[in-house]
């Protein structure tokens, strides 16, 4: 009997051995806090950066429209010409032989003109200016929020699979330990095969779930590392302040209320629906008639007069109203106002959007909440009927089978419990999102 189960227990032993290296988390070099990893990807990310021009280039606007219409332009030119013509126009004295002629002149001119009447256009793209530059404003603050979330989700998903690692680490000790004493207790006679082969395959099980999670940490740190304009992979450090669950509260009308007038997603399709509006109005200014004053003064000299120079001034005064130029007026006006209309449209679908999403990461957050208290109930439930069942299996007092049932048990407790909490945590990071503040 002894012979026949000597090499089933050198496989058992055998194969459990190299799980024994896979017991420590691996370390990257980098860690970051939660704050430093939203402060870097909102330094490097492209559509953060591509928000902050967009601020930048509405301002210049701005400038333009709302100062350098009204001032004069200014502009200065100068020129100096030589030319030689072939055509016989003289004869030499000298050589009694005919030469062609040459000429030169020498200009500069400064000149000034200044719109005196528009329209009311220059108003209006003013205000159309104006309103560009606080829709890119609003943009851009969405634009940090939802670079906000997606950072704090990554970082949660490298943090969470960390601690689904050490979760998957702790199953394989367990796996590791049951399959030593069903070997012990097979050599001693009191189990069967049956009890090794099963301690093994749950042994086997583990291992698999463990190698799956590493490869799970090191996809979600290189994902972080990415995201804060790193390469290779970066941890995620653990806060207990991440932990600190708390109730979503009971006024949650006026949570609704609050993200529907101050989120940064509305915001950002109120101030477009806003500037479209500007941009309506600016484009009809083209009915109206031009009055423009111009200035100019310069010197000018040629080689007939010996390039002596002599001053010439003038002032101008144009009227320009067009009266028909091919309906491209109405065509202006009509598109800016299709795409008024789908502005507003957006801006009321946005309010509509938050709300609802509010309501549901309200509803995330309640659900969450539950679940954390449930999990590790369920946990310390799932350990204690663990200890005791390993301890009726050494008596003889129930089998395999139990043991094994309850490791699976603690394993997914374990597992529901680390889940729960990082729900909670991606819900309070979605509902941040939403009303633009922290909670």
């Amino acid at each position: 009997m002894a012979i026949r189960v000597s090499p089933l227990l050198l496989l058992l032993a055998g194969v459990a051995v190299p799980c024994a290296a896979q017991d420590t988390i691996p370390a990257p070099s980098r860690a970051v806090s939660l704050a430093e990893a939203i402060e870097r990807a909102q330094t490097v990310q492209p559509n953060v950066v591509q928000a902050e021009g967009a601020v930048a280039n509405a301002e210049a606007r701005v400038r333009q429209a709302g100062l350098g219409a009204w001032l004069p332009t200014l502009s200065f030119s100068s020129s100096m010409n030589q030319s030689y013509s072939g055509v016989p126009a003289r004869v030499d004295p000298n050589t009694g032989l005919s030469v062609g002629s040459s000429s030169g002149s020498v200009n500069a001119r400064l000149s000034t003109s200044v719109d005196l009447f528009t329209g009311f256009r220059r108003g209006a793209e003013s205000r159309a200016a104006r309103a560009d530059r606080d829709a890119a404003d609003a943009s851009l603050i969405d634009t940090r929020f939802q670079q906000r979330l997606t950072t704090t989700n990554q970082f949660f998903d490298a943090l969470a699979a960390r601690q689904l690692l050490a979760v998957r680490q702790a199953s394989v000790r367990r796996a590791e330990e049951q399959l030593k004493v069903s070997i012990n207790k097979l050599n001693a006679g009191s189990a069967t095969r049956s009890d090794s082969l099963r301690s093994r395959v749950t042994l086997g099980t583990a291992q698999l779930a463990l190698i799956q999670s590493q490869a799970d940490l090191a996809t979600a740190e290189a994902e972080l590392g990415r995201l804060i304009g790193e390469s290779g992979r970066v941890a995620a450090q653990d806060d207990s302040s991440f932990y600190q669950v708390r109730e979503p509260g009971a006024d949650t009308s006026a949570l609704r209320i609050e993200a529907e007038s101050r989120s940064p997603r509305v915001q950002a399709a109120r101030a477009d629906a806003d500037a479209a509006q500007a941009s309506l109005s600016a484009s009809k200014s083209d009915y109206w008639p031009t009055l423009s004053l111009s200035a100019n003064t310069g010197y000018s000299g040629s080689s007939s007069r010996d390039y002596s120079l002599y001053g010439n001034r003038g002032l101008g005064l144009s009227l320009n109203w067009p009266l028909f130029n091919g309906f491209q007026r109405e065509t202006s006006i009509e598109v800016q106002r299709n795409a008024a209309e789908v502005a507003e449209a957006q801006a009321a679908e946005a309010s509509r959007s938050v709300a609802s999403d509010v309501t549901a990461q309200l509803a995330n957050l309640e659900a969450s909440v539950a679940r954390i208290r449930i999990t590790q109930v369920s946990v310390q439930a799932a350990q204690e009927d663990m200890r005791v069942q390993q301890e009726r299996y050494r008596l003889g007092a129930s089998t395999i089978v139990d043991v094994l049932t309850s490791q699976e048990a603690l394993d997914q407790a374990e597992v529901e419990a680390v889940n729960a909490r990082f729900d909670y945590l991606r819900a309070k990071a979605q509902m941040e999102a939403l009303i633009g503040r922290t909670l």
